[in-house]
């Protein structure tokens, strides 16, 4: 059901290509983000593989509007924590700082959400450095987690980017 809503909300997966040049190929894997307590973020991630890592097509609403909002890939699958907390810190398995993409940075640190004037954001980027199914940067069985506040790729090691407000595991999806 999950993998169905996946490809309902984001188009399915057409809405990779075409995009910027942006074409993804290989093993993929979707997020169903849900918010967790007290919160009205939810959404849907995507990703496919590239030449370089990933491909992630994001779609979150419920966010603060006109806000941007950190989001991360964290260490463990576990969305049982009603605050999200159970999945860890950010996925790290190369141990590098945290940071923004074009420096050095944790595997999981992804772009910011930016949200629009109604709380939603629709995000598509390229990431470099992150697998599907193979090696250390897998990001298979691991969290995704959207934070209340913008990310400042400089405080170690999380961003200051807040709570966390939607949470997801990231899962093989098929065609």
């Amino acid at each position: 059901m999950a993998v169905a809503a996946a490809t309902a909300l984001l188009g399915g997966c057409g809405a990779m290509h075409g995009h910027g040049g942006m074409h993804g190929s290989g093993p993929m894997a979707h997020a169903a983000l849900q918010p967790t307590q007290g919160n009205t973020a939810k959404g849907m991630a995507m990703f496919h593989t590239s030449a370089n890592g990933v491909i992630l097509h994001a779609r979150v609403s419920g966010l603060k509007p006109n806000q941007e909002h950190g989001f991360h890939i964290h260490e463990k699958g576990d969305c049982s924590a009603p605050d999200g907390t159970s999945t860890g810190g950010h996925f790290n398995p190369a141990g590098k700082p945290h940071g923004p993409q074009h420096a050095d940075h944790h595997a999981g640190d992804l772009p910011a959400l930016k949200a629009d004037a109604n709380g939603n954001a629709d995000l598509r980027v390229e990431v470099h450095g992150l697998a599907i199914g193979q090696g250390p940067a897998d990001i298979l069985g691991r969290g995704l987690i959207v934070h209340a506040q913008p990310d400042d790729y400089k405080t170690q090691p999380t961003g200051n980017a807040g709570a966390r407000i939607a949470c997801a595991v990231i899962q093989r999806a098929t065609h």
